[in-house]
């Protein structure tokens, strides 16, 4: 195998997405830095693929002081980065050490493969032609109030990954922020128990409270291609009413198109005839 650098994907969960580049780079790598050795062993062993190079751990709290002798290896060999499960870098360990390799004049490459961004992208059946991805939702409520805020005007699709544990509260607080919008909860993506279940945002926090279980990637729809916020609403949604349709029914398309709350644009239309 020439020398330098590989970053390879992973299969998410079917061991079939495995590519056969992958399988000779496992095989053959003078290095195998992995995210989790025991994950990667157990990969090659379903792969029915002998790791004959040496493999060291390469994650969060390790990899920055991995960077020089890995970057050494590669100048005489092949060093394979790879995570438990999808593409390295993104969200996963490898970023200082590609940075340091491109800094370094050594060779890098990409095997490509599977990865949880484009599949829930592709699955989601919302408008995703152009998007964000955002890593993991921020934890504290500070810090994810003012992340969802940054979305309302936001017109790209938003994909980010949540746990298990706060996604019944992430939906919920996004809900509050954004609205009607519409969003994607895609889990155990490529699994035997893969769902992906969509609807607005209210929708899917309520149903989230029952508890949602496995590694989960979400994709929230963007902001219309029209920036509103709830006043600049009332007169399109009164002339609709006035055109013989129902005050609730078009509050709903109205806050779906512009990512409003459909009850602030209710409640402020029935203000204005009040007042």
């Amino acid at each position: 195998m020439p020398t330098g650098i590989i970053i390879a994907a992973t299969p998410l969960g079917n061991i079939g997405d495995a590519s056969p580049r992958l399988v000779h780079a496992l095989a053959n790598a003078t290095v195998v830095a992995a995210e989790d050795t025991r994950r990667t062993a157990s990969l090659a062993a379903a792969l029915g693929v002998e790791i004959k190079g040496q493999l060291v751990s390469n994650f969060d709290h390790n990899e920055q002081a991995r960077v020089g002798k890995l970057i050494e290896a590669a100048r005489t060999g092949t060093v394979l980065v790879v995570s438990d499960a999808g593409m390295p870098v993104v969200s996963d360990p490898g970023f200082a050490l590609i940075d340091a390799a491109h800094d370094a004049n050594i060779p890098v490459t990409c095997f490509p493969g599977p990865s949880a961004v484009p599949t829930a992208l592709a699955l989601s059946g919302l408008h995703v032609g152009r998007f964000a991805f955002d890593g993991f939702a921020p934890r504290k409520q500070g810090a994810r109030t003012t992340w969802l805020e940054s979305l309302k005007t936001e017109k790209r699709a938003v994909c980010f990954f949540e746990s298990p544990h706060r996604i019944a509260e992430t939906l919920a607080h996004a809900a509050e922020v954004l609205g009607e919008r519409r969003v994607a909860v895609c889990r155990e993506l490529s699994k035997t128990y893969e769902q992906v279940k969509r609807g607005t945002l209210p929708e899917l926090a309520e149903w989230a409270q029952d508890g949602v279980r496995g590694e989960i990637t979400v994709v929230i729809e963007g902001a219309g291609d029209i920036a509103a916020d709830v006043d600049s609403l009332i007169d399109a949604a009164q002339q609709r009413v006035d055109s013989g349709e129902r005050l609730k029914a078009v509050c709903a398309d109205l806050a779906k198109i512009h990512g409003v709350s459909k009850n602030e644009l209710y409640d402020a239309v029935i203000s204005a005839r009040e007042n």
